[in-house]
């Protein structure tokens, strides 16, 4: 996740993902919008209200938008390690998040900071050596009992392949399954995992996506999440 490769991509950004994901149907906006519909609901059904959230690898702000629009009142960091993408959250959602420069290693946030990260397709962007230490670090400005929401392109799945292998800012992407990534998570401290696969039906068969919530767990989404829960002291 170096800052020259998202700096290079910054201006660009939103046209090379619509392109991407042309097969899919959707806009970036309704890849956002599931997303963190998806949060709010887990933590609707636990009860959870977070006051204060970690957006890693917030790039331009895509997820601020529906991040704000389901949790208000909280207190949302941006944290990315390309300046040029953070200038262009800041002019997009002007006083609506505190825009973080991060230095690829130390969240600069105290331990227990947080009651929610989340992050979004980033890891495959990171080269692997380094990614228990990073999810151990958002491990630690986690509050105990927070929620860490980890989202993912699913490998297993064709269309998948294809908008990532046609997309210039994930030229250097490495997919991670499932599987690979809550072992990751495990060594870095997250034993209480669940895995939810998601986006099975392009969007003309969108009458059919009532049925994901039956599959949840046949791994052939195209991406996926992990959600994790920080044990408590």
């Amino acid at each position: 996740m170096l800052e020259a490769e998202f700096d290079k991509f910054a201006d660009e950004y939103e046209q090379e993902h619509a392109a991407s994901i042309r097969l899919s149907g959707e806009t970036p906006a309704f890849f956002a919008h599931y997303k963190i519909n998806d949060v709010a609901a887990v933590l609707q059904r636990r009860g959870k209200k977070p006051l204060r959230i970690l957006d890693f690898g917030a790039g331009v702000g895509n997820s601020l938008g529906p991040m704000r629009e389901a949790f208000p009142d909280s207190e949302i960091v941006l944290l990315d390690p390309s300046s040029q993408s953070l200038d262009i959250a800041r002019t997009r959602f002007p006083g609506q998040a505190h825009c973080q420069p991060f230095d690829g290693q130390t969240i600069p946030y105290g331990d227990n900071h947080f009651d929610l990260v989340f992050t979004a397709c980033v890891f495959h962007h990171i080269p692997a050596e380094f990614h228990v230490g990073l999810l151990a670090e958002i491990g630690r400005v986690m509050k105990p009992g927070g929620s860490f929401f980890l989202f993912e392109h699913n490998p297993w799945n064709p269309l998948t392949l294809h908008a990532v292998r046609n997309c210039s800012f994930d030229e250097n992407a490495v997919l991670i399954n499932a599987g690979q990534m809550k072992s990751r998570m495990v060594q870095a401290g997250f034993f209480n995992t669940e895995t939810v696969y998601r986006l099975f039906f392009p969007r003309f068969l969108a009458k059919l996506r009532p049925l994901e919530r039956y599959l949840a767990t046949v791994p052939m989404g195209a991406q996926y999440f992990v959600h994790a829960v920080k044990q408590a002291l």
